[in-house]
């Protein structure tokens, strides 16, 4: 990838490590309203996904408020057909859970290829731009050990692609950015924010459907990663 080692990786989490369970699927998110009474379509739930994504787009200054991932919530309630007196605490309920660890998954590929990094002395860092305690992350997922460094948006006040989100995950792992590579599912976020800063980026693209042109290495698999550091 470079004439220059890599000597710490980076990672998103948030569809990068982990993944949702049932309970921000479709159904899931039909229990929440039915709890505040509303009827929503759980089919519509993918569809609704890709209306609301424009409101986290549109976040231009990048600062971290939880009133625009409220925002973004309330418009998949409403694209799947939710509407109410409650829906603004509905939505106010999903955003807090989110956080809660207990409702994702660890990709299966995930752990070995940590484990083979740091085995290799690899720094491995996290940025994420979600609220979850990323100190909790590492211990629900077993994880205590393997990272040097964590940063999340709500705690660092300013979310990915803003550089200095960046710029703390490097000072906390005693790295340069030019050293580095972060690895995410987002090219907006994840790959366009760090390559400002001077580091490699490297997307993930789990689905079978065609990868965004980024313009960066792309991999299906965290499998792939070693060999692509090599």
């Amino acid at each position: 990838m470079s004439r220059r080692p890599v000597s710490a990786v980076f990672f998103d989490v948030d569809f990068t490590l982990i993944y949702p369970g049932p309970t921000f699927q479709g159904e899931g998110y039909a229990a929440f309203c039915a709890r505040y009474g509303m009827t929503v379509d759980p089919s519509l739930f993918p569809h609704a996904v890709r209306v609301a994504s424009s409101i986290l787009d549109a976040a231009q200054d990048h600062a971290y408020d939880a009133d625009i991932f409220v925002c973004y919530t309330r418009r998949i309630i409403e694209e799947m057909g939710g509407t109410g007196p409650r829906l603004e605490e509905c939505a106010t309920e999903i955003y807090n859970e989110w956080a809660a660890c207990q409702h994702f998954f660890l990709y299966d590929d995930v752990a070995p290829v940590l484990q083979q990094l740091a085995a290799r002395g690899l720094k491995i860092g996290l940025i994420s731009n979600s609220h979850r305690c990323l100190a909790s992350f590492q211990e629900h997922f077993q994880l205590r050990g393997l990272i040097t460094a964590a940063v999340s948006s709500s705690e660092h006040g300013y979310m990915k692609p803003h550089p200095s989100i960046f710029e703390a995950a490097l000072t906390l792992a005693g790295v340069e950015a030019r050293d580095s590579l972060m690895v995410g599912d987002s090219v907006a976020h994840d790959i366009d924010g760090a390559r400002r800063v001077g580091m490699r980026g490297v997307l993930v693209h789990r689905s079978d459907d065609p990868a965004p042109v980024a313009g960066v290495p792309v991999i299906r698999s965290m499998t792939e990663l070693p060999a692509l550091i090599n």
